[in-house]
């Protein structure tokens, strides 16, 4: 009878412990159970060297003859590789190599003090990235700033990939509506204007989780400025460039996304590189591959599988229904 009594207090003293962790950090608790599910999934958390340093990455390998196709995901601003947990084990099912890494500044890759984090300088991470590994002309994806990457990579070295799919990728010139400082929230109203950007139909996040966000934004507030800063000189924007674009590109967008609207970027973008095409994703917003997964990966397959690589169209998804 005590060993039962002493089983059961253990049970709430860790109960109790648990939920306090969560209160104080639930974003760490939230990253932690990502992790668990990688680990439960037999995704790998790798290093890579690099010229850039050692770049922290997740595989994910299928189990198939000749170890699949390679893919290469590249996140957005303020984000990691882990931003693609939802995406990860259902591209890994459709035969695709998952490579995610972390971009300098983020996620377990190296912080230098000195670093400009300018769309070039994460350009040529990634070209060294996929040298590194020894990747033979793989499929890559990028995400928001990480669209711009692969975009500006694109451009600069097709050689290097086969086909290249953006998710609400900056990357050129459009009038915004909201100021810089929208990427640097300081109370839970800021963040609140940021979040209802990035996804108009999310739920208000509770105090405890606004608490620990804010703290995160400024444990990594540095790196975001300097990027943001490299931004806005434009010296990077591929405008003037799409319509020369060699590497079949997919522009998929959520509808719903009000940082880089669908009518004035997302359309343009497709606009100024006419063979590219473009999947919309109803009741989306910009964060398309963490909300909306299953659509943007048939929408994904779709293109890459197909052949030849499809030109110039538009589809509509539907949203995910609701349960």
């Amino acid at each position: 009878m005590k060993t039962v009594r002493r089983f059961l207090l253990l049970v709430v003293v860790l109960a109790v412990a648990g939920g306090a962790v969560f209160y104080a950090r639930p974003v760490w608790v939230q990253l932690q159970m990502t992790h668990l599910t990688f680990f439960l999934e037999r995704i790998q958390s790798n290093y890579v060297a690099t010229p850039e340093g050692r770049i922290h990455y997740y595989e994910a390998e299928p189990r198939i003859p000749g170890g699949g196709t390679p893919l290469v995901l590249v996140h957005g601003l303020g984000d990691r590789g882990e931003a693609w947990a939802a995406v990860m084990p259902k591209l890994r099912k459709q035969g695709y190599h998952v490579y995610a890494l972390d971009l300098l500044g983020y996620g377990r890759s190296p912080k230098p003090a000195d670093g400009d984090y300018s769309i070039a300088t994460q350009e040529k991470l990634v070209y060294d990235f996929i040298q590194a590994l020894g990747l033979q002309q793989p499929e890559v994806a990028g995400w928001s700033m990480g669209g711009w990457i692969t975009l500006k990579l694109a451009l600069d070295h097709p050689e290097v990939m086969d086909r290249l799919v953006v998710f609400d990728a900056a990357g050129i010139d459009y009038p915004r509506t909201y100021p810089d400082s929208v990427f640097h929230p300081t109370n839970a109203a800021e963040l609140a204007r940021l979040a209802h950007l990035l996804e108009p139909e999310g739920k208000p996040l509770p105090g405890f989780v606004v608490k620990d966000a804010l703290r995160k934004f400024a444990t990594q507030q540095w790196v975001i400025d300097r990027g943001i800063a490299a931004m806005l000189t434009k010296k990077d924007i591929v405008d003037s460039q799409l319509a020369q674009m060699k590497v079949p590109l997919l522009i998929i967008w959520g509808d719903q996304d009000l940082l880089l609207p669908l009518k004035t970027v997302g359309e343009k973008m497709h606009e100024l590189d006419p063979r590219s095409e473009l999947d919309v994703m109803q009741g989306c917003g910009h964060l398309v591959p963490a909300v909306c997964p299953n659509q943007a990966v048939s929408a994904m397959v779709d293109f890459l599988k197909a052949q030849p690589a499809p030109q110039g169209g538009l589809r509509t998804w539907g949203p995910t229904p609701k349960k």
